[in-house]
């Protein structure tokens, strides 16, 4: 199976393994009740699912009953009658996205940062300081959703990786690895903090999350770049282009 659909399959599975996932026709919806940003609330079709209207009417009303916007992540490959019945429907492309992977035996080791330390958080002092650098990081104010922290801890405690990165003792980034699924899993989540930023934090992070991933067992470590700029970050550390990832919401009437 092409390293994309492998992909693919481990993002519908780990959202169906959650216990606040909703299936509606052919959707999985990934539903985080304590997480309200985007991009921890989606959909993922089927394997060549093929929507009716009835299907959409369902999929957009079951977002709006749990306070979310419609919104689907997936790899158009995988079911190429879904995005035209999306668009049909209202729904407009928020971007296509690369989906970069990394192998062991091609991680590169980034330049040392000076007074950096990464590890595991294992406290809830650093749970809540981890989440409050990527709450802060993907654009939040004041204090972070429960939901934040409990990523982490699911990554720490199923067999994923949390961090937390720290110079001179203040927090400085964090992000994890998901709970893997055949040997895969995703980077997701990787923050720096305002003031740390272009001194080679997030690639220092991101080498160790995916060093102690592949050190846990996983084959594969996968991610979407957020633009750009870090999508070269991580090419210099050995992830390589695989696929492209659907974006694609229904802002509010």
């Amino acid at each position: 199976m092409p390293m994309d659909a492998d992909v693919q399959t481990h993002a519908r599975t780990l959202a169906q393994r959650s216990p606040d996932h909703l299936r509606v026709g052919p959707f999985t919806v990934r539903y985080n009740p304590g997480w309200s940003l985007k991009y921890a609330n989606y959909a993922i079709p089927d394997q060549g699912a093929e929507p009716t209207t009835g299907d959409l009417d369902a999929l957009i009303a079951a977002f709006r009953e749990h306070d979310r916007l419609p919104r689907l992540e997936f790899l158009p490959g995988s079911a190429p009658a879904v995005e035209p019945a999306l668009l049909a429907a209202g729904f407009t492309v928020e971007n296509r996205a690369p989906i970069m992977a990394c192998v062991p035996g091609e991680l590169l080791t980034p330049k040392p940062v000076a007074d950096l330390a990464i590890g595991e958080p294992a406290t809830d002092a650093e749970f809540a300081a981890a989440a409050l650098v990527q709450h802060h990081g993907y654009g939040g104010t004041g204090e972070p959703e429960d939901g934040v922290a409990q990523w982490l801890r699911t990554a720490a405690r199923d067999g994923g990786v949390a961090a937390l990165a720290t110079v001179d003792g203040v927090p400085a980034g964090a992000g994890g690895c998901s709970v893997p699924v055949d040997g895969l899993a995703e980077l997701a989540g990787l923050a720096v903090a305002d003031a740390y930023r272009r001194r080679g934090i997030g690639a220092a992070l991101s080498a160790h999350l995916t060093a102690t991933a592949f050190g846990r067992g996983c084959r594969v470590v996968w991610l979407e770049p957020g633009d750009a700029d870090v999508e070269r970050i991580y090419a210099g550390i050995g992830f390589r282009r695989i696929g492209e990832k659907l974006n694609i919401s229904l802002e509010p009437v």
